[in-house]
């Protein structure tokens, strides 16, 4: 027989652009079962398809709970999804009652991914207080003030304001590149260090292959890690990207913060994370603690490399009313 609600068993689902990741949580805080597979984008796919795809996932993850499979709905007394591009509140709605409609809990509650690195990042216990700023393919921010107050940002791409993440990184390495290749821009080492990161001789020979597809668009976030070693090794151009980088993560902080009423406030927590932030660059990491402590002076930088699963079930058993002993051994699993 397959894991019940009546088992008190927790649904946790942490859904990004590149990675989606779901865990089958007892309520004392052992995980059960877990499965990992792709990114969640029902922006292209479509809301059904999307939640077909963490469907498979999801059974999965109860099958590994020591089942012979899934088992009978409901899967587990309670489903806490944190999933990208949940961004508008009609976009949650939409996959709220997608989700509830599968029946693997008996309740189901839905929100934005940046909500489970904000929770795996504040402490357990007492009302959660913070802001979150997660910097990966893309860029978003929220956060959580006294009394159950919000604070978020649209993060639908530069029309709705942002910049910012591994995609815009990239593509601004290799727009200064291409203008310094032609003589449009000034000269960067970024005009040699991207192409030979394809194995290739210069600009042209990589705008031809992004164009014609010999190198897949996909592959493009690889050009992150080589733009912060050339800034590392002091190029100007590579530097003043990083820079811009570090301001806008910081901007958002301080506007979230400044919304809840908490730009003042002593030691609240800014938890940093995604690819880029969690990676800890040290010109990057190094530039947002020193500007939070110029537009934050009470901000307390936390930087969390877990999986945000984990952020996903401790919101699970925040709502399930667990013991201390649960989040304490959840944390070691994902430790």
């Amino acid at each position: 027989m397959g894991v019940r609600h009546a088992d008190g068993a927790l649904l946790a689902v942490d859904a990004g652009n590149s990675k989606t990741d779901v865990a089958l949580v007892g309520p004392d805080g052992a995980v059960l079962g877990a499965a990992r597979g792709g990114g969640f984008q029902p922006q292209r796919t479509g809301v059904r398809s999307a939640v077909d795809g963490l469907a498979e996932l999801v059974e999965r993850a109860v099958a590994g709970a020591g089942t012979a499979g899934p088992g009978p709905l409901p899967y587990a007394a309670r489903v806490q999804a944190c999933l990208a591009n949940c961004d508008l509140p009609v976009e949650e709605e939409r996959l709220t009652a997608e989700i509830a409609a599968r029946g693997w809990g008996r309740v189901a509650v839905v929100a934005n991914d940046t909500f489970a690195l904000l929770r795996a990042g504040l402490p357990d216990g007492g009302e959660p207080v913070g802001v979150a700023v997660v910097c990966g393919a893309g860029i978003n921010c929220s956060g959580l003030g006294p009394g159950g107050r919000t604070a978020r940002f649209p993060a639908l791409g530069r029309f709705s304001g942002d910049r910012g993440g591994g995609t815009d990184l990239a593509e601004e390495a290799l727009w200064w590149a291409a203008r310094a290749a032609d003589g449009r821009g000034g000269p960067t080492a970024l005009a040699d260090a991207l192409p030979a990161r394809f194995g290739l001789d210069g600009m042209p020979a990589l705008i031809e292959a992004l164009h014609l597809g010999a190198v897949a668009a996909e592959r493009r976030h690889e050009l992150v890690p080589v733009l912060f070693a050339v800034a590392a090794a002091g190029d100007p151009v590579a530097r003043g990207i990083v820079a811009r980088q570090a301001e806008e993560v910081v901007t958002m902080a301080a506007v979230a913060l400044g919304r809840l009423g908490l730009l003042g406030a002593a030691r609240v927590p800014v938890v940093l994370g995604g690819g880029v932030l969690a990676a800890r660059h040290p010109l990057l990491h190094e530039q947002v603690v020193a500007l939070l402590a110029r537009r934050a002076p009470g901000a307390v930088p936390v930087v969390v490399t877990a999986p945000p699963v984990l952020g996903a079930a401790l919101l699970a058993l925040d709502r399930a009313g667990a013991p201390a002993a649960a989040y304490a051994r959840l944390r070691a699993h994902y430790a």
